[in-house]
């Protein structure tokens, strides 16, 4: 068996759980495929060198006969390993080194009973959607998909920018307000929750439109199915506009165009059979913490 292994960041109150993530890969005969930055970063920072037997530097040598890919880090992590890896086929793993996360929501507490799951086969899979984004009139992003959102915002401080927006060639409205978050299913606990979207499930067949500081408050965030075409085209007082897909932002002009669907392929994500979105929702919004509960 071999796995992948992709990470950012190290810190050392978390070098005894990967002592034991490592260890553990050891005694099992496991190979390991590592990211080389995070290999890097793990012996410089925390003197540490596992043994490992290949590496990879991004999705251009990326071994994709690895089983599965761990990404070893937090939410943010979990969607560069996608990034950094972009296999539609081998089920990613979220191991989180700080507070749970909704993606990387296996914690560091339960690190090992996971591995003795998952490589005894208690496991599911959940596959999810992505945004294929086409910008018209400007050079598009090398990567177009999104796993959790595709954003236009504002690009001056104090100017607001007036959003249009069609579905399937219909008018929906014309916003003016900060920005606007298309976001899958997986994205609606992300950046759209924090403006006031609605919370989906991850098998949710749906995307959120959610605006971000309208000027009109009774603009609200809208649910679509996802086999809709969403198309935004974006005025303003200046001569750009800032676009971006998950982590990756670019100013385009206005002038540019913006299509979203639904992807063509989806990805995998590997979950263990004791953990489901609603106590991950719970623990991580603290519902319940209130004593009354």
């Amino acid at each position: 068996m071999k796995i992948a292994v992709f990470g950012t960041t190290v810190t050392r109150d978390f070098a005894v759980v990967l002592q034991h993530f490592f260890s553990f890969l050891k005694q099992n005969k496991i190979e390991i495929h590592i990211y080389r930055e995070y290999y890097e970063k793990l012996k410089s920072e925390l003197g540490y060198t596992p043994e490992v037997h290949s590496f990879f530097d991004s999705h251009m040598n990326f071994d994709s006969s690895a089983d599965y890919i761990f990404s070893i880090g937090g939410d943010g992590t979990f969607l560069q390993s996608f990034l950094n890896t972009r296999n539609f086929h081998i089920p990613l793993i979220g191991v989180n080194s700080g507070r749970l996360g909704f993606l990387a929501d296996i914690s560091q507490e339960l690190v090992i009973d996971a591995l003795t799951d998952i490589f005894n086969g208690r496991f599911i899979i959940l596959e999810r959607s992505l945004l294929e984004v086409e910008l018209k009139g400007a050079p598009n992003f090398e990567f177009n998909y999104a796993l959790n959102e595709m954003t236009v915002l504002k690009t001056d401080s104090s100017s607001m920018i007036n959003i249009h927006t069609k579905i399937n060639g219909q008018y929906l409205n014309s916003v003016w307000a900060d920005g606007m978050i298309i976001a899958t299913p997986t994205g609606s606990t992300a950046y759209s929750l924090s403006v006031g979207g609605p919370i989906l499930t991850p098998d949710s067949e749906n995307f959120v439109i959610t605006p971000i500081a309208p000027h009109n408050l009774t603009v609200r965030p809208v649910v679509v199915p996802d086999n809709s075409v969403v198309d935004l085209h974006v005025e303003g007082r200046g001569s750009q506009f800032l676009t971006s897909l998950d982590s990756r932002s670019v100013n385009v002009d206005l002038a540019t165009t913006i299509t979203v669907r639904k992807a063509g392929f989806k990805i995998k994500t590997l979950h263990l059979p004791d953990q489901n979105f609603y106590q991950t929702l719970r623990n991580k919004l603290m519902w319940g913490v209130d004593k009354r509960n």
